[in-house]
């Protein structure tokens, strides 16, 4: 492949994701110039696969055995692709023409670029930014995670204030580019997170190595979000809160550990209280879940944080808040990037 269209491969997990696929596929097929177009599929049911060998037999399909998850379904599948950059796009994703040669120009000029992301937007109201990656994926001194685009559940209109190209700590999984060499050599994605925070702890991990994870807000798509848990249901809430902690615990060095483990835990039970008295019981039921499965897995998560710990000196690393975005959401009320 040449210099301009280097090997592209945008790869959709689907997993009973039928109507999304009727929905979007069409999009990213007509957009993606000459990007390979793979459906990765973990065992679905509902017809997805009949579907797409009649509608869409220029697509590319991978048949997993099971339903792997997120994170070990796109190991097995990109494990199967030849390619010089992997685009992981979720089903509920809408593209525009165009969508992928700004962020594959940019990794093209910069080999120390392993991640980048486009603009997510709301699908559903575009004017806004969408929850998951926004305008790039930020942590702050807990590990606890946000967007330039959106605090906790408040999401910023989109008025061109992140029309830019600038380094982050993560990108969302949402719509994730990275080179494909990279994510062979890091060893993918966590395959005990199943879903959610796997694209953090996969950036933390390339970030911990050297690269770069970017943005580039000349690019666009539309997500709609939610699209296999919905942020209501317990299930999610258990995996955010044992991967988010499982994050923190594996990648934050030595020296930051202990303090940074206590204040988490400590404010994920004022989580799972503020849920209880809201009425919302098994969520908080999940998060105390979530804290005891941490606790049964210790060994394996210490084996991880040993394996993955890089040796010596911890590299700088940009896109970090030095506070707490808990603090200044809920308790000074800011509701902005801008205002931090």
């Amino acid at each position: 492949m040449d210099y301009k269209h280097p090997h592209t491969a945008v790869v959709i997990l689907n997993w009973n994701g039928l109507k999304h696929l009727q929905q979007f596929l069409p999009s990213v097929v007509a957009n993606s110039g000459h990007a390979e177009i793979i459906v990765a599929d973990n065992a679905s049911t509902d017809g997805s696969i009949p579907f797409l060998q009649e509608h869409f037999p220029q697509v590319r399909l991978i048949l997993l055995s099971e339903n792997f998850g997120f994170c070990e379904g796109y190991n097995k599948a990109l494990a199967q692709v030849d390619a010089t950059y992997c685009v992981l796009l979720n089903s509920d994703v809408e593209v525009p023409p165009g969508w992928t040669e700004p962020i594959i120009q940019l990794m093209e000029q910069d080999a120390s670029i392993a991640v980048c992301q486009p603009k997510i937007l709301a699908q559903q109201h575009p004017g806004y930014f969408e929850y998951a990656g926004a305008g790039g994926g930020m942590l702050d001194v807990l590990a606890y995670p946000y967007c330039r685009g959106r605090l906790f559940e408040t999401l910023e209109e989109d008025k061109g204030q992140y029309d830019d190209v600038q380094e982050v700590f993560w990108a969302t999984g949402a719509c994730m580019f990275v080179r494909a060499d990279v994510f062979k050599q890091l060893g993918g994605l966590e395959p005990a997170f199943f879903a959610h925070m796997e694209e953090i702890d996969f950036c933390w991990r390339a970030k911990n190595a050297g690269y770069k994870v970017m943005y580039n807000g000349h690019s666009r798509v539309y997500h709609v979000g939610g699209g296999t848990l919905h942020k209501s249901n317990p299930r999610k809430t258990y995996l955010n809160f044992r991967n988010g902690l499982a994050l923190l615990f594996k990648n934050i060095p030595s020296r930051e550990l202990g303090m940074a483990l206590l204040l988490r835990v400590l404010l994920d039970w004022v989580a799972a209280l503020r849920m209880f008295v809201a009425g919302q019981h098994k969520d908080a039921r999940a998060v105390l879940d979530a804290h005891a499965d941490l606790l049964r897995h210790n060994a394996y998560w210490r084996r991880r944080r040993k394996e993955q710990q890089p040796k010596g000196n911890f590299p700088y690393i940009s896109g970090v808040y030095k506070g707490s975005i808990v603090w200044q959401y809920f308790i000074r009320q800011k509701r902005t990037v801008q205002e931090l």
